[in-house]
Protein backbone atom coordinates (compact mmCIF):
# COMPACT_ATOMS: atom_id res chain seq x y z
CA UNK A 1 0.00 0.00 0.00
CA UNK A 2 1.14 3.40 -0.84
CA UNK A 3 2.05 5.66 1.85
CA UNK A 4 0.13 8.51 0.92
CA UNK A 5 -3.21 6.34 0.83
CA UNK A 6 -2.23 4.07 3.87
CA UNK A 7 -2.64 7.06 5.77
CA UNK A 8 -5.83 8.09 4.30
CA UNK A 9 -6.76 4.43 5.43
CA UNK A 10 -6.30 4.96 8.64
CA UNK A 11 -7.70 8.88 9.10
CA UNK A 12 -10.98 7.19 7.95
CA UNK A 13 -10.57 4.46 10.47
CA UNK A 14 -9.71 6.64 13.34
CA UNK A 15 -12.38 9.16 11.81
CA UNK A 16 -15.46 6.43 12.30
CA UNK A 17 -14.23 5.49 16.07
CA UNK A 18 -16.89 6.92 18.52
CA UNK A 19 -16.23 7.13 21.67
CA UNK A 20 -14.87 10.03 24.23
CA UNK A 21 -12.45 11.63 23.18
CA UNK A 22 -9.75 11.17 26.06
CA UNK A 23 -10.54 7.29 25.88
CA UNK A 24 -9.94 7.08 22.05
CA UNK A 25 -7.03 9.11 22.38
CA UNK A 26 -5.48 7.10 25.53
CA UNK A 27 -6.09 3.57 23.21
CA UNK A 28 -3.77 5.77 20.40
CA UNK A 29 -1.53 6.23 23.28
CA UNK A 30 -1.00 2.84 23.95
CA UNK A 31 -0.72 1.63 20.30
CA UNK A 32 1.67 3.84 19.65
CA UNK A 33 3.89 2.55 22.83
CA UNK A 34 3.20 -1.06 22.06
CA UNK A 35 3.59 -0.91 18.39
CA UNK A 36 6.95 0.97 18.74
CA UNK A 37 7.93 -1.38 21.77
CA UNK A 38 10.13 -4.05 20.32
CA UNK A 39 7.09 -6.87 21.23
CA UNK A 40 5.89 -8.30 18.15
CA UNK A 41 4.16 -11.08 18.67
CA UNK A 42 2.69 -10.00 22.26
CA UNK A 43 1.33 -6.48 20.76
CA UNK A 44 -2.18 -7.73 21.00
CA UNK A 45 -2.13 -9.22 24.75
CA UNK A 46 -0.11 -5.86 25.80
CA UNK A 47 -2.72 -3.42 24.56
CA UNK A 48 -5.13 -5.44 26.04
CA UNK A 49 -3.71 -5.92 29.47
CA UNK A 50 -2.55 -1.70 29.15
CA UNK A 51 -6.17 -0.40 27.66
CA UNK A 52 -8.53 -1.72 30.27
CA UNK A 53 -6.70 -0.08 33.76
CA UNK A 54 -5.87 2.74 31.47
CA UNK A 55 -9.27 2.96 30.32
CA UNK A 56 -8.45 3.42 26.45
CA UNK A 57 -10.48 2.42 23.51
CA UNK A 58 -9.29 -0.79 22.56
CA UNK A 59 -10.21 -0.84 19.20
CA UNK A 60 -7.87 2.41 18.81
CA UNK A 61 -4.83 0.92 20.55
CA UNK A 62 -5.14 -1.93 18.01
CA UNK A 63 -5.05 0.18 15.38
CA UNK A 64 -2.86 2.72 16.08
CA UNK A 65 -0.47 -0.24 16.81
CA UNK A 66 -1.01 -1.84 13.18
CA UNK A 67 -0.28 1.81 11.47
CA UNK A 68 3.23 2.25 13.49
CA UNK A 69 4.10 -1.27 13.49
CA UNK A 70 4.73 -2.86 10.37
CA UNK A 71 7.42 -4.53 7.91
CA UNK A 72 8.31 -1.00 7.20
CA UNK A 73 8.80 0.19 10.45
CA UNK A 74 10.45 -2.65 12.41
CA UNK A 75 13.89 -2.15 10.95
CA UNK A 76 14.16 1.31 12.72
CA UNK A 77 12.10 0.82 15.61
CA UNK A 78 14.26 -2.30 16.87
CA UNK A 79 17.36 -0.19 15.54
CA UNK A 80 16.87 2.53 17.66
CA UNK A 81 15.67 0.47 20.34
CA UNK A 82 18.88 -1.18 20.34
CA UNK A 83 21.14 1.76 20.06
CA UNK A 84 19.21 3.48 23.23
CA UNK A 85 19.06 0.26 25.03
CA UNK A 86 23.04 -0.28 24.37
CA UNK A 87 23.90 3.21 25.54
CA UNK A 88 22.40 2.87 28.51
CA UNK A 89 23.30 -1.03 29.18
CA UNK A 90 26.51 -1.25 26.73
CA UNK A 91 27.78 -4.71 25.81
CA UNK A 92 24.53 -7.21 26.31
CA UNK A 93 23.48 -7.41 22.64
CA UNK A 94 24.78 -6.79 19.06
CA UNK A 95 23.31 -6.07 16.03
CA UNK A 96 23.70 -9.29 14.43
CA UNK A 97 21.42 -10.82 17.35
CA UNK A 98 19.01 -8.51 16.54
CA UNK A 99 18.90 -8.65 12.54
CA UNK A 100 18.58 -12.83 13.38
CA UNK A 101 15.18 -12.03 15.44
CA UNK A 102 14.04 -9.63 12.83
CA UNK A 103 14.17 -12.36 10.07
CA UNK A 104 12.23 -14.43 11.94
CA UNK A 105 9.19 -11.89 12.17
CA UNK A 106 9.80 -10.97 8.58
CA UNK A 107 9.55 -14.53 7.10
CA UNK A 108 6.52 -15.55 8.98
CA UNK A 109 6.82 -17.54 11.58
CA UNK A 110 4.89 -18.88 14.27
CA UNK A 111 4.12 -17.27 16.96
CA UNK A 112 5.72 -19.74 18.99
CA UNK A 113 8.56 -19.90 17.21
CA UNK A 114 8.48 -16.37 17.69
CA UNK A 115 8.44 -16.64 21.60
CA UNK A 116 11.09 -19.43 21.29
CA UNK A 117 13.40 -17.07 19.42
CA UNK A 118 12.22 -14.25 21.85
CA UNK A 119 13.81 -16.45 25.06
CA UNK A 120 16.93 -17.21 23.41
CA UNK A 121 18.06 -14.01 23.10
CA UNK A 122 18.09 -14.05 26.87
CA UNK A 123 17.67 -11.54 29.53
CA UNK A 124 20.29 -9.06 28.87
CA UNK A 125 19.20 -8.93 25.43
CA UNK A 126 15.92 -8.46 26.42
CA UNK A 127 16.17 -6.17 29.26
CA UNK A 128 18.38 -3.65 26.60
CA UNK A 129 15.69 -4.19 23.81
CA UNK A 130 12.99 -3.31 25.99
CA UNK A 131 14.73 -0.33 27.79
CA UNK A 132 15.63 0.85 24.68
CA UNK A 133 12.07 0.52 23.17
CA UNK A 134 10.53 1.72 25.99
CA UNK A 135 12.12 5.16 26.00
CA UNK A 136 11.78 5.63 22.23
CA UNK A 137 8.33 4.92 22.49
CA UNK A 138 7.32 7.32 25.30
CA UNK A 139 7.70 10.52 23.60
CA UNK A 140 5.79 8.98 20.44
CA UNK A 141 2.82 7.79 22.46
CA UNK A 142 2.96 11.36 24.41
CA UNK A 143 2.73 13.00 21.25
CA UNK A 144 -0.23 10.70 19.56
CA UNK A 145 -2.15 11.70 22.55
CA UNK A 146 -1.79 15.21 22.61
CA UNK A 147 -2.49 15.28 18.62
CA UNK A 148 -5.30 12.92 18.46
CA UNK A 149 -7.34 14.37 21.94
CA UNK A 150 -7.59 17.61 19.31
CA UNK A 151 -8.45 15.88 16.33
CA UNK A 152 -11.23 13.69 18.35
CA UNK A 153 -12.50 16.72 20.70
CA UNK A 154 -12.88 18.29 17.00
CA UNK A 155 -14.48 15.13 15.40
CA UNK A 156 -16.86 15.29 18.34
CA UNK A 157 -17.90 19.32 17.85
CA UNK A 158 -18.32 18.88 14.49
CA UNK A 159 -20.58 16.11 15.12
CA UNK A 160 -22.50 17.89 18.01
CA UNK A 161 -22.69 20.97 15.59
CA UNK A 162 -24.30 18.48 13.10
CA UNK A 163 -26.44 17.48 15.35
CA UNK A 164 -27.62 20.57 16.34
CA UNK A 165 -28.19 21.71 12.99
CA UNK A 166 -30.27 18.34 11.98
Amino acid sequence: MKPKRAAKYYYLKFLRLQGDPHSLAMGVAIGIFVGITPTVPLHTALILILAWPLRGNILAALIAATAVSNPLTWLPQYYFSWRLGSWLLPGQLSWERIQALLGLFTSGASFKQSLILLGQLGLEAAAVMLLGGVLLAIPFSCAGYMLTLKFFRAIRKKRMEKHILD
